[in-house]
């Protein structure tokens, strides 16, 4: 039977249609807000209490964007759900209280490979492109 890890995010952008990525202090790339679901939580709830603890924001979490099945030698497989989160006003406040976060920034989705790994700069390309709602390792599926 396969065990994946489940972990949830939050797709937000703005009005330039740029991600709004995240720097954690514990790893050496770029994230969305986001992180592991918890026993007994729904993805959803996942998102919306790692949107809480990362950003310090209380906001409705939309629509799931994508379910993306993500293979990892080093880490297992995992199933990630992607939400859309609210377009943010442009003088907005995040408060980094849980330690994880020290910076957050809107970047390009051209230059996402620069900030993040290939795989979530995937996700996050096919979910603001593709119109599919479920990927494998990043990209939509097509059958033949």
């Amino acid at each position: 039977m396969a065990t994946p890890r489940t972990a949830a995010g939050v797709l937000f952008t703005d009005r330039q249609a740029r991600v709004l990525m995240v720097h954690t202090t514990y790893k050496d790339y770029w994230d969305i807000p986001g992180g592991y679901i918890e026993p007994g939580e729904s993805p959803h709830q996942a998102a919306v209490r790692e949107v809480r603890e990362e950003l310090g924001l209380s906001v409705p979490v939309g629509e799931l964007v994508a379910v993306d099945w993500a293979p990892s030698d080093s880490e297992g497989d995992k199933l990630l759900f992607l939400f859309a989160g609210p377009e943010l006003p442009d003088d907005v406040t995040f408060r980094f209280v849980d330690g994880e976060i020290d910076e957050a920034r809107y970047v390009a989705v051209d230059e996402l490979p620069q900030y993040t790994i290939d795989r979530l700069a995937r996700r996050l390309r096919s979910a603001l492109t593709s119109g599919s709602a479920y990927l494998e390792n990043g990209e939509p599926v097509v059958s033949p």
